[in-house]
């Protein structure tokens, strides 16, 4: 009996023995193909990956022309609208300021949206940062004008964009995030000819719209469009006349109740092939 007892455990104990090798055979495959998983490229995110007081006034107006960035770029797939017409004329600027430190509002993304709104668009009056969000390379800049006794007011979020990934990669205004007024056709980057058709939504009282279309300067507008509501639509034809392919700022703005301008909103289109 007693043989036949020894027997019996040193069969168990094979058998174990056997169980618990297929066990650690089976774990090791499997923290092998965990390896070889984890080991393996990640080909989809490699396909995925990627809106003034420093003398603003000496600034010259962009260039009709522009030179798509590359898609490492922060300003990848914006409108470059101001101050420069390219990545390119950026890095000339930027190479320009390490050698004699020139300009260096551009380094400044409150300044440059003040510039912008002021010597760019034109509108004079709105003198003031109001508001300032900023990222690494982005950001959403409030300007506005003074209300007497209380405070300010800000007449449109002006976007910015970082045109590299360098430390002193200058700023560039890329569009506005818009609310009260909008500007929602044409599309952003859409490519557009002349005329126009400029639409959007507003919300206000006695509302006299003005339209304008730039490229370095201004090549075409229209004014006094009544408007006003609540989220109410509004549209304007402008006529304009520019090269195919230049790169085209789309304003609309009123007031005239407190400040000359009171709202603002702006879009980046490209000029398209003339049918005339």
């Amino acid at each position: 009996m007693s043989t036949n007892s020894s027997e019996r455990r040193a069969r168990k104990r094979w058998q174990w023995l056997a169980v618990a090798v297929t066990v650690l055979l089976i774990v090791a495959t499997a923290v092998f193909v965990v390896v070889l998983v984890a080991d393996k490229p990640d080909q989809q995110g490699a396909l995925t990956s990627g809106t003034p007081s420093a003398d603003p006034s000496t600034t010259s107006p962009p260039p009709s022309t522009t030179v798509s960035a590359p898609m490492s770029s922060p300003i990848a797939g914006y409108q470059m609208l101001y101050p420069f017409a390219s990545v390119t004329d950026a890095k000339q600027w930027q190479t320009s300021y390490r050698q004699s430190g020139d300009q260096s509002w551009h380094l400044d993304a409150g300044k440059t949206a003040l510039s912008f709104t002021q010597v760019y668009l034109g509108y004079t009056t709105l003198d003031r940062v109001t508001s300032t969000t900023v990222t690494d390379t982005q950001a959403w800049i409030g300007v506005g004008y003074a209300i007497p006794e209380s405070g300010t007011r800000t007449a449109a979020t002006v976007h910015l964009v970082k045109t590299g990934t360098d430390e002193d990669s200058p700023w560039e205004v890329v569009g506005t995030r818009d609310k009260v007024l909008t500007l929602t056709q044409p599309a952003y980057g859409s490519t557009v000819t002349s005329p126009v058709s400029v639409g959007g939504r507003i919300s206000g009282v006695d509302e006299s719209l003005d339209v304008q279309v730039l490229a370095g300067k201004r090549i075409g507008e229209t004014s006094g469009l009544p408007a006003g509501g609540m989220n109410t639509p509004w549209q304007a034809n402008v006529s304009f006349t520019a090269a195919e392919g230049t790169t085209l700022t789309i304003a609309v703005a009123t007031g005239g109740h407190v400040s000359d301008v009171e709202l603002f909103a702006i879009t980046g289109v490209r000029a398209g092939r003339s049918s005339g």
